[in-house]
């Protein structure tokens, strides 16, 4: 399978899907970190994260496949949201937590 299948493949096949550095039990960043902490701010406890640090392939593909220059990269319910960045400031509007309703134990 090639990359840009196997990222759409997890995409739409988990409602909530975070690819980051490191895992959600240890963020290798600080934006990384900042991602999971806003999810779980949200009631997202359990989602279906992808660590880019494990497959340089994957790592490149979704910079290509959400054309998006940045990790992380949260998609809800097969559609790109944004970084950590959007994330945070979605999650000050109140925005995220209605994109997120219903989705606590998507994983």
């Amino acid at each position: 399978m090639d990359v840009q299948a196997l990222i759409n493949e997890q995409v739409t096949g988990n409602p909530v899907v975070l690819y980051m550095k490191g895992s959600p039990q240890f963020p290798q960043c600080g934006f990384s970190a900042r991602a999971v902490q806003i999810l779980n701010a949200c009631g997202v406890n359990k989602f279906f994260s992808v660590n880019v640090l494990e497959n340089p392939e994957i790592r490149a593909g979704i910079k290509d496949y959400a054309n998006w220059p940045t990790i992380p990269q949260l998609f809800v319910n097969g559609e790109f949201v944004g970084g950590s960045d959007i994330m945070t400031e979605m999650y000050q509007e109140g925005e995220l937590q209605k994109l997120l309703e219903g989705l606590a134990d998507a994983a």
